[in-house]
Order: C-alpha cells, then sequence, then structure tokens
C-alpha cells in the first residue's frame, strides 16, 4: 500500500487518499467539472468539516445539512449541492451493501468483470472513473482483479508524485486543446 496518492497539493489528503479507501471513492465520486487535485481535495476537506469519515455516519445525515457542509467556503466542490447528494448515495451503497467498509468493493471482487460490475453499480462511476479507479488500484494498490482495468494512455494510477501529477494535468488539458480543435475543423 501506497503511503500517499499525491492528486493534491497537500500531503495530509493524499496520505488520506493511500490509506482510507471511503477516501478513495468520494475523490472518484467528486472527480467531475473540477481538477483532479480539487476533486481529491474534497474527501479530507469533508473530513474536517465532519470530524471523519464513516459511510454509515455520512449516510444517516441529513442531505440538507451535507449539502451545507458541501457549500461551506472553500466550497468542496463547484456543484456543492449535487455532489453533496451524489456522496450521500454513495456513502449509503458502502454502508448497506459493504458493510460501510469501501474496501471491500475491490478486496471482494472475484476477477475484473466483477470489479467492473462493482464500482459501475457505484452512484455516479461510468466507464471512465471504472478504469480510473482500477488503474489506481492496480498500479498503486496491486489488486490483481484490477490489473484488466487500466487503459491504455495515460491514467490516475500512472500518478507517482506531484511531478507526475502536472504532467498528467498538462498531458489531459493538451488531449482536450486537441479534440477541441479536431471538432472545429
Amino acid at each position: 500500500m501506497p503511503a500517499a496518492l499525491y492528486f493534491t497539493e497537500s500531503d495530509e489528503a493524499n496520505e488520506l487518499l493511500a490509506r482510507e479507501p471511503l477516501a478513495l471513492l468520494i475523490g472518484f465520486a467528486l472527480d467531475q467539472q473540477v481538477t483532479v487535485p480539487t476533486a481529491f481535495a474534497g474527501p479530507y476537506k469533508l473530513k474536517e468539516r465532519i470530524g471523519g469519515l464513516d459511510a454509515a455516519a455520512i449516510a444517516s445525515l441529513d442531505p440538507a445539512m451535507l449539502e451545507e457542509v458541501f457549500r461551506e467556503k472553500p466550497a468542496i466542490h463547484r456543484f456543492p449541492g449535487s455532489m453533496a447528494r451524489r456522496i450521500h448515495e454513495l456513502c449509503a451503497v458502502v454502508a448497506d451493501e459493504y458493510d460501510g467498509r469501501a474496501e471491500r468493493v475491490w478486496t471482494e471482487a472475484h476477477d475484473a468483470a466483477d470489479l467492473r460490475r462493482r464500482i459501475g453499480a457505484l452512484p455516479g462511476f461510468g466507464e471512465m472513473k471504472i478504469t480510473g479507479l482500477g488503474s489506481v488500484l492496480a498500479l498503486r494498490f496491486d489488486v490483481e482483479a484490477a490489473q484488466e482495468l487500466v487503459p491504455n494512455h495515460p491514467c490516475l494510477g500512472g500518478i507517482d508524485s506531484l511531478e507526475a501529477l502536472a504532467e498528467y494535468q498538462a498531458a489531459k488539458r493538451a488531449h482536450k486543446a486537441s479534440l477541441r480543435a479536431a471538432q472545429t475543423a
């Protein structure tokens, strides 16, 4: 297990992502229409604001209260209402289906197909998040069932330092720019 996942500029947030499976899932759930560092700093901010990361405790919170926690300045996400609901739903699934133990999503997967199904069943996890989380599980946590989920392009699983994060973000921006240019040509 890595000591940290270098997805933010915060040592504390990076260490939390590596040691707390629910933080990793929450970070992936938040990784939508914000930068990678913003998304993956979210679990640490949430933990600081509510005093811990426990799936059952978060699922039992009043959704309006959780939304207020997300809106508190600086906001956890640029869409605090919808992301608070998404995290509430995610924590309910982890609490109900995995007894509050997020790592069971991958530790109990029988094979790559089962892992793909388990990740894809989480609220807000589509194909990109399946391969993104799969790449982190395979390349950073040596999860055997995740090996087949690693894409053949740069991915979060390949980030092993703050320098690698900067390179990943630059490559992602360049790729998006080339896609936009191709659409207008």
